[in-house]
């Protein structure tokens, strides 16, 4: 594994959220200096190796890029947390592909020789919409729907970095399991009162990943030279949404008895509705190749270190 990064900070965007509050605190754990940019700087630990950076989510300050080695940015409006409107469908895509068009912008703007190394930007799973029974590795075409092109736009917003001489990465996250927030956080409490279950069907292919593995694959992006270009962030563990179900109702010690209707979905969530109902088998072919050692491969793994 060859490393490509320079001395200097490592700048965060979405550094108060699930995935990169852990990732600072990774980097700080093995010595790292972090720049955490926030809206709320009083939501990032301070320290003597952590520096808060105010931003409105979409104009990165130029200081904050000077003499940073290296940028993940994870920043993103959540795609569960409203009603689906034509606004926040907006909100949802502009935090995502404007924000990531500005950021390589600034950099652009840097002199060569004070650009970060590497960008690693997030993306997600939804970049290969609904796919039935296929196999995703990276090298899958993107599918069709909103999620899809909003991932496909988004990367292609983050490879104009490597106009810039930087090594980009893309990260297309899967579900990240973690006690401390996301779609774990909201379904537990409901599984423990008995009135979960499946999602549809429950056939379709659902992608997982724990929450260490989101940000050892995230380090591993920072450090590994050779990795550039899309990487999978899901666990080797794949599951069918039924079977997930029936893992967490046996974890938490509750039965599952109450299915969702697809047609419910659908109406609750409209063009969101395919996060939770397409299939997508999806494959961690290049963190694999990459020797990447999962933490956490398996479901029953996953959800017995977290519920």
């Amino acid at each position: 594994m060859a490393s490509s990064l320079p001395a200097g900070a490592v700048l965060v965007s979405g550094a108060s959220g699930l995935v990169g509050g852990a990732l600072v605190a990774a980097l700080r754990a093995r010595g790292e200096r972090v720049r955490a940019l926030t809206r709320d700087p009083t939501r990032v630990r301070p320290g003597p190796d952590t520096e808060a950076v105010r931003w409105n989510g979409l104009d990165v300050p130029e200081a904050a890029l000077r003499g940073s080695r290296a940028v993940v940015h994870l920043a993103g409006e959540p795609i569960f947390g409203g009603l689906p409107s034509a606004a926040r469908r907006r909100r949802i895509g502009e935090s995502r592909i404007e924000s990531t068009r500005r950021l390589v912008a600034a950099i652009a703007a840097l002199p060569a020789g004070d650009r970060p190394g590497v960008l690693v930007c997030a993306s997600a799973v939804g970049y290969y919409g609904d796919r039935g029974e296929t196999r995703l590795a990276e090298d899958a075409a993107p599918g069709a729907g909103f999620l899809a092109e909003l991932c496909v736009d988004w990367e292609a917003e983050a490879a104009r970095a490597e106009a810039l001489g930087l090594r980009r990465v893309s990260l297309r996250f899967a579900v990240v399991l973690s006690r401390a927030g996301g779609a774990l956080s909201l379904l537990a409490p409901i599984f423990r009162l008995g009135v979960g279950g499946r999602i549809g069907s429950g056939r379709q292919w659902m992608p997982w990943v724990h929450l260490d593995d989101a940000v050892g694959l995230a380090l591993r992006a920072l450090d590994d030279g050779d990795l550039a270009g899309a990487v999978n962030v899901a666990a080797p563990g794949a599951v069918r949404n039924a079977d997930f179900t029936r893992a967490l109702a046996a974890a938490v010690s509750r039965p599952a008895l109450l299915p969702v209707p697809a047609f419910a979905v659908r109406a609750a969530l409209g063009d969101l509705a395919g996060e939770l109902l397409a299939s997508r088998l999806v494959l961690p072919a290049r963190a694999e190749g990459a020797g990447y050692a999962f933490q956490q491969p398996t479901l029953a793994q996953a959800l017995a270190a977290e519920v």
